[in-house]
């Protein structure tokens, strides 16, 4: 191929945005012309390449949108620090049928049980199955409303909320909600009841939301739509990030300290003043053997 056309088949294919065609269509040419592939098993091939690598940039561009504080998935998740947690379900749910059906889940627990890295995973899970994500904390949601609010942009602002195929709550309970904060809250759950998914997650059972919300009719009114079509997982159990602190500080109890310092008093290697005491080149010059002292005067130059 001449330059004028590599040159002319390059711009049609930036505008056509097709940069896999661009990259590779050289290198998988020579690879099909060494096969004996004809033109048409090439460009099936060159067009798998370009379909696989979009949708690889299309899958980072949901993560990136979704706003995950960290990328976690469900694979490094440990299933038998918390036994209580139902495995199967916590599968059957990242396949994201739930989300499909415009289902709710909520995850309660005590904290450090793990219920943030399950609600990351399932987002994650639903970024990789091509839905739209958006993951935030109870507190974070609550001051973006009130600052848009402030600032006449809520409504576009709970528009796009409610847009979102999976909208996941982090960390309901820890902190209580202003009466406004609550109602801005309440009325977003409700925009998007039966129309989209809300994952929340809690340290508080249902009984003591009120602590949260303020009023038993408020929070009454926000369980009944969250909990018509919902999934719930119980998560409780020891913190499994104190499990992680207790096992690594049982290790390290292991290791005696006092075992360490005999070892380090018997080694040759480990006892510097030992070697000072007995070498003769730290003595002073006339304790050295076979020394004598030079006669005349001695002039040392700086």
């Amino acid at each position: 191929m001449t330059v004028a056309p590599k040159i002319l088949l390059a711009d049609h294919l930036k505008t056509l945005k097709l940069p896999t065609f661009l990259r590779e269509y050289e290198k998988l040419a020579r690879q099909c012309a060494a096969e004996g592939l004809d033109h048409v098993q090439f460009l099936a091939r060159l067009v798998e390449l370009e379909l696989i690598d979009r949708e690889r940039r299309m899958i980072e561009r949901r993560i990136k949108a979704a706003k995950f504080p960290a990328t976690k998935s469900l694979d490094s998740f440990d299933f038998k620090a918390i036994p209580k947690l139902n495995k199967m379900q916590v599968l059957e749910l990242a396949r994201c049928e739930w989300i499909e059906r415009r289902e709710n889940v909520i995850a309660l627990g005590p904290s450090g049980t793990g219920k943030t890295h399950v609600a990351l995973g399932l987002g994650l899970a639903a970024c990789q199955k091509g839905m739209s994500v958006s993951f935030t904390t109870a507190a974070t949601l609550v001051n973006e409303m009130m600052e848009a609010r402030d600032e006449r942009r809520l409504l576009r602002l709970q528009k796009q909320l409610a847009a979102v195929k999976l909208l996941i709550i982090d960390e309901l309970g820890f902190v209580p909600l202003s009466k406004t904060g609550a109602e801005l809250l309440f009325e977003l759950v409700s925009q998007r009841y039966e129309r989209g998914s809300t994952m929340i997650t809690s340290n508080l059972p249902f009984d003591e939301w009120t602590e949260t919300f303020g009023t038993e009719r408020l929070t009454g009114a926000l369980l009944d739509r969250l909990t018509h079509h919902v999934n719930i997982l119980e998560m409780n159990g020891d913190s499994y990030r104190l499990g992680q602190s207790r096992a690594r500080k049982a290790e390290a109890s292991t290791r005696s300290p006092v075992a360490g310092l005999a070892l380090r008093a018997n080694a040759p290697w480990h006892a510097p003043a030992i070697w000072r005491a007995r070498a003769p080149w730290r003595l002073a010059p006339r304790h050295w053997p076979g020394f004598a002292p030079p006669r005349g005067r001695i002039c040392l130059r700086r």
